[in-house]
């Protein structure tokens, strides 16, 4: 066990002032864990007005009892901002995320009483200063050779070591305060590989349609972090359970017990949180793609010629995918790149049956930073889907492929002459036109990347110039739209999907 200077330092100040202070939360819990904290909390019984005298340089600007304290380098850089929290009690939480009402404490119980599990209700102190009378439970521990005391008033310590999660007191009084701690019990369990206490289950049961009053960024921030757990699947799987995953993305549900053709063992809903599970990539947003590729299908199925068919599952499920993200206030880029992997999950190819510039077609279409990405879906979804090998021959071949043609031109960027060129060659002014003529010289240089040369490009665009806009946004659509059919039905040939 470590305590950082920085962290002693502050606490030796406020000591020093004749103020009682704790290390508390979480940082405790990593402490007793051997884990590397990665925040730092510290309570006392200073009240927020005393601890600016202490600190010139703190801040309070919140009715929490929460003074900032920046901490800046050599070069007078802020590096971080540690929380220094007056103990405090809460009363009624009416709109089941904020107090009604906020005391101020003079003693430490009264503060761990409004926390909400045993193993983030655990304070340390030096032993030497404190004063804390010891109703429960009293244990001396050693860091950095000095004494502290571990002040564990809801058997914190018991249930770490039996990897439990608990919450204080009565459970439905802890979730009536902040519905949010429903969720964050199943990011525990999944980051700490935990287990959650059957009172505390049933409690959450219970409660669950709590969640609707929470904010959407604070459900997401959350969610997040349970993808980026090595449990994700155990916490999809526990938020169903638990009747939390209705609240949150009602959609999965939709896809329970909703039976799939004859290359599917699964139901919709086990086939999409078991590619979740099998996905090969830390990246949560690749994880997030996995669980929603897809989340269509209930609503895409059809039965024909008494087969199940799912057509366009990808299409419409990227836009289903892109609607949950923006109801959780995910970041344009995130729904970008997840909605793009969705949306081209189902890319077909068969060795010796795709061509390379279908490969460039599908690289323009995801972009090349998404290529490893599309690979660990199309992974996951066959994992998922039970079959025992993860990457056969035609996905690696695949990515050979990728490799081969990564340089060949994908986009007008790469085209070997630009609007410039044209408005010179052509003497037109800066207008669609240009961009127009370019899309279709990409349209064919997609295809035979050899007509990628300015002798062809001048001569043809002289051509092309002879169109009118209609015309030549007409041609590059029907080219567009030709290959798009070409390889829609290649992948409907393929698969019952």
């Amino acid at each position: 066990m470590h305590i950082p200077d920085y962290i002693k330092n502050i606490a030796e100040k406020l000591e020093n002032a004749g103020f009682e202070v704790f290390i508390v939360g979480g940082c405790v819990r990593d402490l007793l864990m051997d884990l590397e904290p990665k925040d730092w909390d510290i309570t006392t019984n200073a009240r927020p007005e005393q601890v600016l005298t202490v600190f010139s340089n703190s801040k309070y600007t919140n009715i929490f009892g929460v003074v900032l304290l920046p901490l800046k380098n050599n070069k007078e850089e802020v590096e971080q901002i540690i929380e220094i929290t007056t103990y405090r009690s809460e009363q009624d939480y009416n709109d089941r995320r904020h107090p009604d009402l906020i005391k101020f404490e003079d003693s430490l119980d009264k503060d761990l009483e409004r926390r909400d599990f045993t193993i983030n209700a655990m304070a340390l102190g030096r032993l030497r200063i404190t004063n804390y009378e010891l109703q429960i439970n009293e244990n001396e521990i050693i860091i950095d050779n000095e004494k502290y005391v571990l002040i564990d008033l809801f058997g914190g310590k018991k249930d770490l070591k039996k990897k439990i999660i608990r919450a204080v007191g009565e459970p439905i009084d802890r979730f009536k305060e902040d519905a949010l701690r429903m969720m964050r019990a199943v990011r525990l369990a999944c980051q700490l590989n935990f287990i959650i206490e059957l009172k505390t289950q049933r409690a959450m049961i219970k409660m669950a349609n709590g969640i609707k009053y929470i904010a959407n960024e604070r459900i997401r921030d959350e969610l997040i972090k349970i993808l980026i757990s090595n449990k994700a699947y155990d916490g999809i799987i526990m938020l169903n359970e638990l009747k939390l995953l209705q609240y949150i993305i009602p959609e999965l549900e939709y896809g329970i017990n909703v039976d799939q053709n004859r290359h599917h063992i699964y139901t919709v809903f086990e086939h999409s949180v078991l590619s979740l599970k099998n996905t090969p990539n830390q990246d949560w947003r690749v994880r997030l793609a996995s669980l929603l590729h897809d989340i269509a299908k209930p609503c895409t199925k059809k039965i024909i010629n008494n087969n199940i068919t799912f057509y366009n599952h990808d299409i419409i499920g990227a836009r289903i995918a892109k609607k949950i993200m923006q109801r959780l206030k995910f970041g344009n880029n995130d729904i970008e790149k997840v909605v793009t992997l969705i949306k081209n999950h189902m890319f077909y190819y068969n060795v010796g049956e795709v061509t390379e510039a279908s490969v460039r077609r599908l690289i323009r279409n995801v972009g090349e930073e998404n290529l490893a990405n599309l690979i660990d879906l199309r992974v996951a979804d066959r994992l998922g889907s039970g079959v025992p090998k993860a990457k056969p021959y035609k996905l690696r071949h695949l990515e050979y492929m990728m490799k081969k043609v990564r340089h060949d031109p994908i986009s007008v960027k790469m085209l070997k002459i630009n609007g410039n060129d044209l408005m010179i060659l052509l003497k037109i002014k800066a207008g669609p036109k240009i961009g127009a003529i370019l899309d279709v010289l990409l349209s064919e240089v997609i295809e035979d990347p050899e007509l990628n040369n300015k002798k062809y490009l001048d001569k043809h665009s002289l051509k092309l110039n002879k169109l009118d806009l209609h015309e030549l946004r007409q041609q590059a659509k029907e080219k567009i739209e030709e290959k798009k059919i070409e390889d829609d039905q290649e992948i409907k040939n393929q698969f019952w999907v």
